[in-house]
């Protein structure tokens, strides 16, 4: 069975090996996985949205990201963040160390708890993510045009509950490898650092 034409194609070698795969040989219905059509939507929208947003308003997807939670929520420590969207902590610093730099956002102590860094949007940054929310809510109408209005009301329902049965993901993947491969050693979730 081959891949949707949206799959990514694999080189004429590796094609040629795989045609004809061993009585024995197992390998995955792609038309059928839905981990893998998740990770070719996120990417490809995320790789669009980056081109556009860099293009007309100098700013990567990583950036525009964290302006909607900003956005949203005013102030976020940098764990927050990352725990919320799924970026590891490095990666979200380096964002927000880019985003005081050009005025977008700014970092302070928490006056509660002073150990706490919070970041929060300033006029600029709301400003600069009100632009680009257009653009953005343009692509997802594109995105979901195919659908009807209930068949998006079911595909929220869908992608939230899949969304929250993560963690059973997780603990499911964490079951298998210590009945299967004991000795490998876990490391901690992304993002779960402190």
């Amino acid at each position: 069975m081959s891949p949707p034409s949206s799959a990514p194609s694999a080189s004429p070698r590796t094609r040629k090996a795989s045609s004809k795969p061993s009585a024995h040989a197992s390998v995955v219905d792609l038309e059928r996985y839905t981990p893998a059509f998740l990770t070719w939507i996120a990417n490809k929208l995320s790789g669009g949205a980056s081109t556009a947003y860099l293009s007309a308003f100098n700013v990567g997807i990583e950036t525009w990201r964290l302006l909607v939670l900003l956005a949203i929520e005013e102030s976020l420590t940098a764990q927050a963040i990352s725990r919320t969207i799924g970026m590891d902590k490095a990666s979200v610093s380096r964002a927000l160390k880019s985003m005081v730099a050009r005025g977008l956002i700014t970092i302070a102590l928490d006056e509660q708890d002073g150990r706490l860094r919070l970041a929060s949007i300033t006029p600029k940054g709301r400003d600069l993510h009100n632009q680009i929310l257009e653009l953005a809510m343009e692509r997802e109408r594109a995105f979901l045009s195919v659908l009807t209005q209930p068949e998006r009301e079911t595909l929220i329902g869908l992608l939230r509950r899949l969304h929250e049965n993560l963690p059973a993901v997780e603990a499911a993947t964490q079951d298998y490898l210590q009945r299967h491969y004991p000795q490998v050693r876990q490391r901690r979730a992304r993002g779960s650092e402190t």
